[in-house]
């Protein structure tokens, strides 16, 4: 896939499929259609009491867009538990050129001017494909991700695809549907209009509170 570039990786995410790679210093390069995909539903999207605390008294600096690259390679990062990665070099290109032109966004944790957490994905249409999140400290992908929830409901995002099911996602209310289904809404997605601009606001935690739980 050594011609494979940003046009392709689009045109994949909006037929309903995603790339991977098998290991870091792999340079190849695949697509993955799963029969179950995991969605979190932004309109019924859960944050757990304790995290609701957390997210409101402000003990992260939230920003989005500030640090793509970083993010991306701290995704990628070897940890215990966890030695590979599937983001390698092509894989991390592709991003950035996504990032580039505004279709790949992060979402970032700061806390005394270090980065401890955050999350990035793809946009398409009202569709926004969660790739990969990470924390050193406690919670800050979880507060990361409950940014990004109030960001896409404020800007009239329909789908936030989660790709798997996990543990961890379960907490936040996850459906896993088929991939079936999975496409219905896509396309449904695909054609709603959105505000970009939801990027680039600051959000307090009360105000990202607020708009992750109101009613739709």
């Amino acid at each position: 896939m050594s011609s494979f570039g940003p046009d392709d990786l689009l045109a994949c995410y909006a037929s309903g499929v995603f790339p991977m790679g098998e290991a870091r210093d792999d340079p190849r390069v695949f697509l993955v259609e799963p029969e179950l995909r995991g969605v979190l539903p932004l309109d019924r999207f859960h944050v757990p009491a304790r995290l609701a605390r957390t997210v409101r008294q402000d003990r992260f600096e939230v920003r989005c867009d500030s640090a793509f690259a970083a993010v991306l390679d701290a995704c990628a990062a070897s940890r215990p538990g966890r030695e590979e990665t599937w983001i390698n070099a092509p894989i991390r290109r592709l991003y950035q050129a996504l990032h580039a032109r505004g279709a790949a966004h992060s979402v970032e944790a700061w806390r005394d001017e270090r980065l401890v957490g955050g999350l990035y994905g793809v946009t398409l249409g009202g569709a926004f494909f969660g790739e990969s999140m990470f924390s050193t400290q406690t919670d800050a992908s979880k507060v990361a991700l409950v940014h990004l929830v109030a960001r896409l409901r404020s800007g009239g995002w329909r789908l936030l695809d989660a790709q798997f099911r996990t543990p961890h996602l379960d907490q936040f209310g996850l459906e896993e549907i088929s991939q079936a289904a999975y496409l219905e809404r896509l396309r449904a997605a695909l054609e709603a209009p959105v505000d970009p601009s939801v990027f680039s606001r600051p959000l307090t935690g009360a105000q990202a509170l607020h708009s992750t739980t109101q009613a739709s």
